[in-house]
């Protein structure tokens, strides 16, 4: 006998949005579990939020919706990882009060809400040793007068993309043995520029850091 779930996704920016980039990876791991586990997804809700502030449930109408859903159904909420929700342990723990079962596929189905909460500290304090790793690459290559991101110079370079790559080896290499994804998260925090405006991810991180002939994990 199958199960009702509601289905919730998140990606970060209106251009990831538009262009269904990591939406289509949410989508199928939940169709995929879902399928595993007999579950059928009644509902899907996707928010695409913008900016810093992410962690705060007034920002997130698309969940607000889903939480409502999910009660009317009394029925849980599904996510294809824990990060889609939060990585903020107050925010983990503000969502298990509103009394609505969650239910996240890379963790599986015995993922009781204590669980949930630890699986969150631990990425909490990884997001705080990664800023702090962050910080001190930047403060070491400033030390040393390296100009990060600086376009006027790397447009001066014949090689612009080369010039740009060079210019955040300093930094890069202070991340070695972060997942690319991680380090792409970091650099748009600290708002270091990526070339000609576009967004980080882990693939722009990949292919400088191939350049650079730095060791990705």
């Amino acid at each position: 006998m199958s199960v009702n779930v509601i289905a919730y996704y998140r990606v970060s920016t209106q251009k990831q949005g538009r262009s269904g980039l990591g939406l289509d990876a949410q989508r199928a791991a939940v169709r995929r579990f879902a399928e595993d586990e007999c579950l059928t997804v009644s509902a899907e809700y996707i928010e695409i939020e913008t900016g810093k502030g992410a962690d705060a449930l007034e920002r997130r109408p698309e969940l607000a919706k889903a939480l409502k859903a999910a009660r009317k159904e009394k029925c849980a909420v599904v996510v294809a990882k824990l990060d889609r929700l939060s990585r903020d342990v107050a925010f983990i723990a503000a969502l298990m009060a509103q009394r609505v079962p969650f239910i996240v596929a890379e963790l599986g189905m015995n993922a009781d809400p204590f669980m949930l909460h630890i699986y969150a500290a631990l990425a909490e304090q990884e997001r705080r040793m990664i800023s702090e790793r962050t910080r001190q690459a930047l403060a070491a290559a400033r030390e040393r007068g390296v100009v990060l991101g600086n376009a006027k110079q790397a447009l001066a370079n014949k090689n612009e993309s080369a010039a740009r790559a060079e210019s955040l080896r300093p930094l890069l290499e202070g991340m070695t043995g972060l997942s690319a994804r991680a380090i792409a998260s970091e650099l748009t925090i600290q708002g270091v520029p990526a070339a000609r405006g576009a967004a980080w991810s882990a693939k722009t991180v990949l292919r400088v850091m191939d350049r650079l002939r730095i060791a990705a994990q």
